[in-house]
């Protein structure tokens, strides 16, 4: 094997096993402008887009043991690959396609798996892992905020009992006599205060 060719194949290669995802694109019709716009956004996201012969794409993957995707490798394809989440590519791409009507995603590797065109946009539409943890800890925290708030609501800062009726007082009238709430007011705020969620 021609030596250039060797090195070329070899640095094709470090990329697919450093990458968790490929994301093949046909980037016919692409102007340079915008070609370099696009490896400009994905570069913003931590994935890299490289362009290669097929040929050399294809003895990188079989080098790398991948799934053989060869018959997908034909006309002006480049390549996506990147240490970050294969959400942020695949968006990325999708975007750039509503805007430009180009490029075309082809097919990709996650894993050992082979995604074809359409599973790839569905992952496009799959919130990122930061998104989904942000959502899940709002929804952790939203309970333990909504005590904090009772527990100050009831009481001033000098600890004495404040004449702001809270949402839980105000359910508690509704069900006892007035002076049944009065009694109760100051243990349920207590034990409200020595939850877990409230420390």
């Amino acid at each position: 094997m021609n030596p250039d060719k060797k090195i070329i194949i070899n640095g094709l290669l470090d990329r697919v096993n450093a990458s968790p995802y490929l994301i093949v694109i046909d980037y016919t019709g692409l102007t340079v402008k915008q070609f370099t716009e696009l490896r400009n956004r994905l570069d913003a996201g931590g994935a890299q887009c490289t362009v290669a012969k097929n040929s050399y794409m294809r003895k990188a993957l079989a080098e790398a043991g991948m799934p053989d995707i060869g018959n997908d490798l034909v006309g002006q394809m480049a390549y996506v690959m990147g240490q970050s989440e294969v959400f942020s590519a695949a968006k990325v791409i999708k975007n750039f396609e509503k805007e430009f009507k180009k490029p075309e995603m082809k097919v990709g590797i996650l894993g050992n798996a082979v995604l074809d065109a359409e599973k790839l946009k569905a992952i496009a539409d799959i919130p990122s892992r930061e998104a989904v943890l942000s959502q899940l800890l709002a929804t952790i925290l939203e309970p333990a905020t909504r005590i904090a708030r009772i527990v100050q609501n009831k009481f001033n800062p000098e600890g004495e009992s404040s004449s702001v009726e809270t949402p839980a007082a105000e359910a508690v009238a509704d069900e006892a006599p007035a002076a049944e709430v009065v009694a109760e007011a100051t243990p349920v705020a207590e034990a409200e205060a020595e939850t877990p969620a409230a420390e």
